[in-house]
């Protein structure tokens, strides 16, 4: 299901996915934006609409799980 961003909650969780993944592997936040929803839809089919369930996570369990999901498309960066 694809879901854009409704609201400044979603948008700042989305925002906080790309920069610790960036942290995380030492990248460009704009690559991992481009991964995440240029290369792929996985913002708008998996961060915004689980962000109920993943926002109450910890940030390591979240950038473990968003990073599983890229695998599991074939997405790099």
């Amino acid at each position: 299901m694809l879901k854009s961003i409704q609201n400044e909650e979603e948008l700042g969780f989305a925002i906080f996915c790309i920069e610790n993944i960036a942290a995380y592997l030492n990248q460009p936040a704009e690559k991992v934006y481009d991964a995440l929803a240029m290369k792929s839809s996985i913002l708008d089919s998996y961060i915004v609409p689980c962000y109920e369930a993943l926002h109450t996570q910890g940030k390591d369990y979240i950038i473990a799980d968003i990073l599983e999901v890229m695998e599991e498309q074939g997405i790099s960066i």
